[in-house]
C-alpha cells in the first residue's frame, strides 16, 4: 500500500469549502472525482486544512492510500480533468504513517484588503475604502502574539477540545496597493483569521482602542469579535511539515 500527499492550489470562490460536505460542491469533491475518472476506481481523500466557503489557497494538501503507484507525469492528466480554478502541484509518496493534517507543524495565512477600487483585486481581496492607521494595526498584530486562548475568534458550532493556538508570526504587510494581514500559527480555529482581521481593522479605523482589543481577546466570547470580512480576501499560503515527512 502506498500513501501519497497531493499538493493543491485553488480559487475558492465557486466552492462551499475545502473538505467534503453533503449537498454542496467542494474542492475535495472535485479532486476525488478527477482521481476516480482517471484511475477508474473509488478514491477517498483526507484533507489537511479546512478552508471555508470562498477562501482560496496557494498551498493545501490531501493524502490518500492506494495499491498502485502514481507517477509525477500523471499530474498533467489529472489537471486536465479538474476545473480551471483547481490545480494539483505535486503528488509525493510519503511514509505509511504520515498524516497531512496531524503532522502539519504550522500553517500560514494572508488576508488581503485594498482601499482604492481595483478590478484586478476584486474577488481576491476585501475592498475596505476607509482611512486606516497602519501603526495601530501593527500594534494590534503584536498584541495577538501575547495570547494563546483565542475563544473570541472561533465561530460557534466547532468541535475542538480547546481554543489554544501558538501564534508564531503576526504582522500587517503591504504589497502594491494591498494591505495584508499575515499570520502563522501551529493551528487555527474556525473563522479565526477573519475574526482577527475584522477586529483589527476596527482598531485601525479608531473604532476601538488597543485596550478594548485586549478586552475582546480576554472575554473569550465570539460575539465580541468582528467576523464580517468576507472569505474571498483570505488565502491559505503554506502548510509546513517536518522534513522527515518526505522521507519514505
Amino acid at each position: 500500500m502506498h500513501r501519497y500527499f497531493i499538493e493543491v492550489t485553488y480559487m475558492g470562490t465557486a466552492y462551499a469549502g475545502y473538505q467534503m460536505q453533503e449537498n454542496a460542491n467542494t474542492v475535495q469533491a472535485e479532486v476525488e472525482k478527477a482521481l476516480q475518472i482517471y484511475f477508474k476506481r473509488s478514491i477517498s481523500l483526507t484533507g489537511s486544512s479546512r478552508t471555508d466557503a470562498g477562501v482560496h489557497a496557494l498551498q493545501n494538501f490531501f493524502h490518500l492510500d492506494c495499491e498502485f503507484t502514481i507517477p509525477q507525469e500523471k499530474i498533467y492528466n489529472l489537471n486536465a480533468l479538474l476545473p480551471p480554478d483547481i490545480a494539483i502541484r505535486s503528488i509525493v509518496e510519503v511514509a505509511a504513517g504520515a498524516h497531512c493534517r496531524f503532522d502539519a507543524q504550522s500553517r500560514e495565512y494572508k488576508y488581503f484588503t485594498y482601499s482604492k477600487k481595483d478590478p484586478f483585486l476584486s474577488g481576491r481581496a476585501y475592498y475596505f475604502p476607509y482611512t486606516i492607521d497602519k501603526a495601530l494595526l501593527q500594534n494590534a498584530a503584536a498584541v495577538v502574539k501575547e495570547y494563546r486562548d483565542f475563544s473570541s475568534f472561533s465561530k460557534r458550532n466547532t468541535q475542538v477540545k480547546n481554543f489554544n493556538c501558538e501564534i508564531i508570526e503576526s504582522e500587517w504587510q503591504t504589497e502594491g496597493d494591498a494591505l495584508i494581514y499575515y499570520v502563522k500559527a501551529n493551528r487555527f480555529l474556525r473563522g479565526m483569521v477573519r475574526g482577527l482581521t475584522g477586529t483589527m481593522l476596527q482598531v485601525g479605523r479608531g473604532k476601538i482602542n488597543l485596550q478594548q482589543f485586549r478586552d475582546i481577546i480576554e472575554a473569550r466570547d465570539c460575539t465580541k469579535a468582528d467576523f464580517s470580512v468576507p472569505g474571498h480576501g483570505l488565502f491559505l499560503i503554506k502548510v509546513n511539515f517536518p522534513e522527515e515527512i518526505w522521507e519514505t
